[in-house]
């Protein structure tokens, strides 16, 4: 057993002293669990008292369920004081253990503290040269929930020579998977920490290589703050925001093993359709150079002047009778209403609900002169008498963002109106329809038409904001995805994920600045990661052989992990290439072109092998849970495998609509292996070059380190 770097000769009785620690935790959190269902809502003082209370009570037994195969603790720190703070004094040992929740024993002393309270930071960040007060930090090796090793690094001066890997953590990491993403809590590196408890007023962009742990410092992130602000972010919300609803899937069960249940998660596609408007279902899909021009952040300002443009000029007087009198509001007094209401820099229906308020002060201040005296009661009358309320309604009249943006693709002239100077005659004739639906009601709406809906409904009415949004694989959205995020977090902070090289969408993002600005955080602070933990380094290096390709401006990742993974190459079958990696414990992602699917399909139904596939509403329930899963290259970012085999490379790269977009896809594929990646092919792309087999083309199959 590894002591301080050395065995020590009572190592096995300070194992059994913490598997004792492990189980006395175990029962406290069950007599927790039991305080909680003893508690009801009958004391409650009325009906909404009593569901609030028995939600609260419900979220808080979710937080204290206990898997058997989770350890409740991963970590422990030791703490060395002086006795009486007397110099040569016998030092006094403070212990923390540290897990994913808070647990106490029935006196209230903590038997497992909380990795995301203050007291757990010197876990993740000290060092030798910087201890943070630590004396020793500890690591624990567990088999299905059960305590089977530790390991101690002394932190001190004079300690015992450390190794200079951990044997422990290295394991944790390279553990095989099978099932959705699980947490990261017990290998957090010291920069990953740094953003994981980052202030909650702080929007940062993570540019980070693959294998970073990009996507699990985002959401750890959102763990942290659930936790730091629990009140603040629990009544205003928490919003997790992927790439596609497989990715979603693959991530569901990290923040509830952290113990929060209270995120939400969304696709873009989601957040822009089920906001409340009825804008319509996803019904088309376009070319890839129409959803960019609609992607564009000169859209927005197209949609801007298309609104305002409705707002119209008075040309007569507004007459107002009341009781025997008539009064008149001349028409440059309509138009200073109208125009103060627009300076005030309202949204558009805010402008035309007070309208017929502004119209009818004009007509109290006409009462005023004349020897009355309105009250607010008259006030209201006024503003709603009926030639009141046709006199606004013709100057600033109701407006709904599909009609808006049907107008749009269907009225050349309007169109080329609003988009003067903005949009050329060229792409103005991209946005309009060649056959128009015959009504609103019945067009057919692309993902980038319900982005642009968003845009309007903002412009109508304000977007509520939540106080945070982690955004993942971000890199892929266009500048006006970018402001449907930005708009709800108006009063809010961001996380946002990405790699600017793993960019696969014509539409993506060129700089981290530039997605700020959409985003509304010019301010924001943008952090990259080039450490891998995940990655191999033969299999990383490999794939880097794309970056002067596709992102030269980047740095190339670094893998620190001592294991170089198998890197192999065959031109053989898709089965015969699965072989190896299906003999092997962990899971299993066949990557292939989308294009190619269903000749893959039959191969594996052939060969008789079980897969589930991603992406595909049936194996819902199984994908990410079967041993091997088929995976369209499409849908491959931000999933990890144990194994990996990408199947024609060239084809994948052929499968975008440019060759840039297609290496940054394969960049993707070529990047999912944790343990061992097979690239199955009949030709490699130029730009990977033969030099991958040490300049031997193997006819059957060739193999890189070990």
């Amino acid at each position: 057993m590894p002591i301080d770097g050395t065995h020590s000769p009572d190592g096995l009785d300070d194992l059994d002293a913490e598997r004792e620690h492990l189980a006395a935790s175990r029962r406290d959190l069950a007599r927790m669990r039991r305080r909680v269902e003893s508690l009801d809502s009958s004391t409650a003082g009325n009906w909404v008292s009593a569901e609030i209370l028995d939600a609260t009570l419900a979220r808080r037994l979710e937080q204290l369920a206990d898997d058997p195969e989770v350890p409740l603790f991963f970590g422990r720190i030791d703490r060395a004081a002086a006795v009486g703070g007397e110099p040569g004094a016998e030092p006094l040992i403070e212990q923390s253990h540290i897990g994913r929740r808070h647990i106490s024993d029935s006196a209230g002393d903590p038997m497992v503290v909380d990795w995301r309270a203050p007291v757990s930071v010197p876990f993740y960040r000290a060092s030798r040269t910087e201890p943070m007060g630590l004396a020793r930090r500890r690591r624990y090796g567990f088999s299905h929930g059960e305590l089977t090793a530790f390991e101690d690094e002394s932190l001190i001066d004079g300690g015992p020579e450390q190794q200079e890997h951990s044997a422990l953590l290295e394991a944790e990491i390279e553990r095989p998977r099978v099932g959705p993403m699980r947490d990261i809590v017990a290998t957090i590196q010291p920069e990953q920490d740094v953003l994981v408890r980052a202030d909650l007023s702080q929007t940062i962009v993570v540019q980070g290589a693959p294998g970073t742990g990009k996507t699990a410092v985002g959401l750890h992130r959102a763990a942290y703050l659930l936790y730091a602000h629990r009140d603040q972010l629990t009544r205003r919300g928490v919003l997790i925001v992927g790439p596609n609803a497989s990715f979603l899937r693959y991530i569901r069960d990290v923040l509830p093993a952290l113990g929060e249940i209270e995120a939400k998660q969304a696709t873009i596609e989601e957040l822009v359709t089920k906001n409340g408007q009825s804008h319509g279902a996803l019904r088309a899909e376009e070319p890839a150079s129409v959803a960019t021009l609609k992607g564009d952040v000169r859209m927005a300002e197209v949609l801007h002047r298309a609104v305002w443009s409705h707002v119209g000029e008075p040309e007569e007087a507004l007459v107002v009778p009341r009781g025997s009198r008539r009064w008149r509001v001349p028409t440059y007094e309509a138009r200073e209403a109208l125009e103060g209401l627009r300076a005030n820099d309202l949204r558009y229906a805010a402008g035309r609900a007070l309208l017929p308020r502004a119209l009818a002060h004009r007509v109290l201040v006409q009462m005023e002169r004349s020897g009355d005296s309105p009250d607010d009661r008259v006030h209201d009358a006024v503003a709603r008498a009926k030639p009141v309320k046709d006199y606004a309604a013709v100057l600033w009249p109701d407006l709904k963002p599909a009609k808006v943006l049907f107008r749009l693709f269907t009225d050349a002239t309007w169109l080329a109106e609003v988009a003067d100077g903005l949009l050329s005659e060229s792409e103005q004739e991209t946005l309009l329809w060649a056959k128009p639906p015959r009504s609103a009601g019945a067009a057919r709406w692309s993902l980038a038409d319900l982005v642009l809906l968003d845009e309007i409904a903002d412009l109508l009415d304000r977007t509520p904001s939540v106080a945070h949004i982690v955004a993942d694989e971000a890199q892929d959205l266009s500048a006006m995805m970018l402001r449907a995020l930005g708009r709800r977090s108006t009063t809010g902070s961001l996380t946002i994920l990405g790699d600017l090289a793993q960019a696969t969408t014509p539409w993506a993002s060129s700089s981290w600045t530039d997605a700020l600005t959409h985003l509304g955080k010019p301010d924001g602070h943008v952090e990259q990661l080039t450490r891998g933990f995940r990655v191999p380094a033969d299999v990383i290096a490999y794939a880097a052989r794309l970056l002067p390709h596709i992102a030269p401006d980047l740095e190339p990742p670094v893998a620190v992990r001592r294991a170089r993974g198998d890197l192999t190459f065959t031109t053989s079958s898709v089965v015969a290439a699965l072989e190896d990696a299906l003999g092997r414990p962990g899971s299993v992602g066949l990557i292939v072109p989308d294009a190619s699917l269903a000749e893959v399909r039959a191969e594996l139904t052939e060969a008789a092998l079980a897969y589930a596939e991603i992406g595909v509403p049936a194996d819902e329930e199984t994908e990410f849970d079967a041993h091997l899963d088929l995976v369209p290259a499409s849908l491959a970012k931000g999933l990890e495998f144990d194994h990996v085999v990408v199947s024609d490379p060239t084809a994948i790269v052929a499968g975008e609509p440019d060759r840039a977009t297609g290496l940054r896809r394969l960049y993707v594929c070529l990047t999912r292996a944790v343990t061992s990646l097979v690239v199955r092919h009949d030709a490699l792309p130029d730009e990977l070059g033969p030099e991958e087999l040490g300049g031997v083309l193997d006819p059957v199959d060739a193999k890189v380190g070990t």
